[in-house]
């Protein structure tokens, strides 16, 4: 594995390639992509170490909760991502899923959820599944003079709706950037899941309170805490790989069995003693591409989402004065850094607790499992208790 900077000791002159920056520095032994040009070593810092320290209340702790769900000890890293709740799917029409992201997104307040009325009403979505279509979704900004198009594959699970508000919060986005023009309405990927994650949780938390069903509830909130840890948790480990790996490779070429290492070290640290690593899994870092074809590419993607989740975070909070400061940032597009965009909220990237925040809503989300955990085996005494009288009386 060739260093990315082409040397071993010499810093290396950052190269802008697109919208990232990639360079070089010998005096920290780390190489960093650095996604918006502007992020310090500060910055990177404590966003790697706030994660690292919630190890034990995020991944670690509910990946202990879900193997008691599941009645084990431990689960095999197989099983991480099996579903913990066994209830039947609710199934959403495509209606029912339009009316449900918009009155989400009415929430918010302003024009967010008219703008994204319009790629119903124009219509700029291609929704419908159907036969040789590309699997996967995604918003696609054309150009700046052009509107957007939203394309996803609708089947009507409750993942879709989720899908549907995440990829029209990018279209939003991208509507409300256009008028930066061609050159500044792109957005970095640190900061490309302003509008589409802030928007899927918004219809998350609107779909979580018209749940009653408990088992309903489980499954949803589970969903959501493993999409989490995936996207942020997780993405911080793969990140930490790559450091290992390429401070280590300074000192000279790497065998298989030494980045293998690498990998089981830092997975065992962030998913922690509930899941065990089985015999092959020192070989799974090589099914993620992203080593290889976009280095580093796994700290800016966590960097967006946490940064959103800290914003939402925010939103929750906020007395007055956050909708205008919200669409301000969305307008912005490309052409502000985050430091000055993230300054009208009282947020600094470079300091832990910012991360915190959002680390947070994680760390909320596995309460309420918890208290789901504690008062399932009641409900299911009560029910039992309820079957035995009716047959009593049958």
């Amino acid at each position: 594995m060739d260093h990315p900077a082409g040397g071993t000791g010499t810093p290396a002159v950052p190269v802008r390639a697109g919208s990232c920056t990639y360079g070089a520095w010998s005096g920290s032994q780390r190489y960093v992509r650095l996604c918006d040009g502007a992020e310090s070593d500060e910055i990177h810092g404590s966003l790697a170490e706030a994660v690292a320290a919630a190890y034990p209340r995020l991944s670690h702790r509910y990946y202990a909760l879900k193997a008691k769900a599941m009645g084990k000890d431990r689960l095999a890293h197989w099983d991480r991502n099996a579903p913990i709740e066994s209830a039947p799917p609710r199934v959403f029409d495509w209606r029912e899923g339009r009316r449900i992201v918009l009155d989400s997104f009415g929430a918010l307040g302003g024009d967010f959820a008219d703008r994204a009325r319009g790629f119903f009403d124009r219509p700029w979505i291609d929704g419908k599944a159907r036969a040789g279509k590309q699997s996967g979704a995604y918003a696609h900004p054309v150009t700046a003079d052009r509107h957007p198009y939203v394309f996803l594959n609708w089947m009507g699970e409750r993942r879709d709706v989720l899908t549907l508000a995440h990829e029209l919060g990018h279209g939003v986005h991208q509507v409300l950037a256009a008028r930066q023009g061609p050159l500044m309405a792109p957005t970095p990927l640190t900061l490309a899941e302003t509008a589409s994650v802030f928007g899927e949780m918004l219809t998350f938390r609107s779909l979580l309170e018209k749940t009653p069903d408990p088992r309903q509830r489980r499954f949803l909130i589970a969903s959501k805490v493993e999409d989490m840890i995936n996207t942020v948790i997780r993405q911080i480990a793969f990140y930490m790989f790559e450091r290992k790996v390429h401070e280590a490779r300074r000192a000279g070429e790497l065998t298989t069995a030494q980045i293998g290492q690498f990998w089981l070290e830092v997975q065992g640290e962030s998913l922690g003693p509930a899941i065990r690593l089985n015999e092959g899994y020192e070989l799974f870092w090589t099914y993620v591409p992203h080593f290889i074809r976009s280095p580093f590419y796994v700290y800016a993607y966590a960097f967006g989402d946490c940064l959103v989740n800290s914003l939402y975070a925010v939103y929750q909070n906020a007395q007055s004065g956050f909708q205008e400061a919200y669409f301000d940032m969305l307008r912005a597009g490309g052409s502000k850094r985050h430091g000055e965009l993230l300054a009208p909220f009282g947020l600094d990237a470079s300091d832990p607790s910012f991360w915190s925040r959002g680390l947070s809503m994680i760390s909320r989300f596995i309460d309420e499992l918890e208290r789901e955990a504690e008062v399932a085996p009641a409900r299911a005494h009560r029910r039992a208790l309820r079957r035995g009288r009716a047959r009593q009386h049958g």
